[in-house]
């Protein structure tokens, strides 16, 4: 059984191989540490025999003219938004490195997912975070026209990929602080799940996976998260009040997690005891179930390679045996 068989069957919750899937985003901010110990980071991959790859890439997504308004200071409004166009999703040179990227995980015979713009964070770029969250009061109607828009991108982008063989696409749309949503689960409801609602139809109905990627504690809209579609969360993070509990007893039947290793709380801070205590913790509650393990985000520059290096001996150690 290849990686991506393993990968498949554990998030349809078929997995019956005694064996949890490994994975982990380690290249953002230990790329250089990593290949002065390991040759590269592909090579790292390899050695621990990564099940997936989390692919980047493809065209950007807004007007130049929004990127040099954001640099000069500018403000951008959902009415100037709305001026401009976004780029064209179907320019098939600008999946190049896509593609060489899927070639390569692909000889490995890894599970291929592609990360993906949702609805929310993106245009945290061209509005600022602050404002953004001030315009979902002051700007609602000429907010679900820039969502439109953005969804109706993104689900080109999406359909493009998947075309070129990726497993799943990936949708990062940060929602959540460390105790709850940034905004009320009704205006989430209104402002945010009917335009994810346009990009997940289309890749559930091209037969491709879907997952989500949101930080923080998302609780009180995973009911909506599952009538979206979603089959993989990431990272269901105990660290802002996202007991595992709470999923085994009341998701595990409709969604696989990716996970497991936090990266606020456990790994990066050389306490190797603890560390080992935590992955085992984890492997003992989730193993067997529709888990895949992952760090909960990029592991941080202040993770020592050594650190690195003892905790995916002991994951790979609990993965496979």
């Amino acid at each position: 059984m290849t990686s991506r068989d393993l990968v498949i069957k554990t998030i349809k919750g078929e997995n019956n191989m005694g064996q949890t899937p490994v994975y982990g985003w380690v290249s953002a901010n230990l790329s250089e540490q990593i290949s002065n110990y390991f040759g590269s980071v592909e090579k790292f991959e390899d050695h621990y025999a990564f099940d997936m790859a989390h692919i980047f890439g493809g065209p950007g997504i807004f007007a130049e003219e929004i990127h040099d308004m954001n640099k000069a200071g500018v403000e951008v409004t959902p009415e100037i938004f709305l001026q401009y166009d976004l780029t064209d999703p179907n320019n098939m040179e600008d999946y190049q490195s896509i593609v060489k990227a899927m070639e390569h995980h692909r000889q490995r015979g890894r599970f291929c997912y592609l990360q993906t713009n949702g609805i929310f964070e993106c245009l945290n770029e061209a509005f600022g975070i602050e404002n953004h969250l001030m315009y979902l009061a002051l700007y609602p109607d000429e907010l679900k026209e820039v969502y439109r828009r953005v969804a109706q991108w993104n689900r080109q982008f999406a359909l493009n990929s998947i075309e070129l063989g990726m497993d799943m696409i990936h949708i990062s749309d940060d929602w959540g602080s460390q105790t709850g949503l940034m905004f009320s689960p009704k205006m989430w409801r209104e402002l945010i799940f009917p335009y994810h609602k346009i990009t997940a139809d289309a890749v559930r109905s091209a037969g491709a996976f879907l997952s989500l990627h949101s930080d923080g504690c998302i609780l009180d809209v995973l009911d909506g998260v599952h009538e979206l579609g979603y089959q993989v969360i990431h990272p269901w993070q105990e660290t802002a009040g996202m007991p595992y509990d709470v999923y085994l007893e009341k998701y595990a039947d409709k969604f696989a997690i990716l996970g497991g290793l936090c990266v606020q709380s456990t790994l990066g801070f050389n306490d190797l005891s603890r560390l080992e205590s935590e992955i085992k913790r984890v492997f003992s509650l989730l193993k067997g179930k529709r888990w895949l393990f992952c760090t909960t985000h990029f592991v941080q520059e202040h993770c020592s390679i050594d650190e690195l290096i003892y905790a995916f001996n002991l994951i790979t150690k609990l993965a496979k045996g």
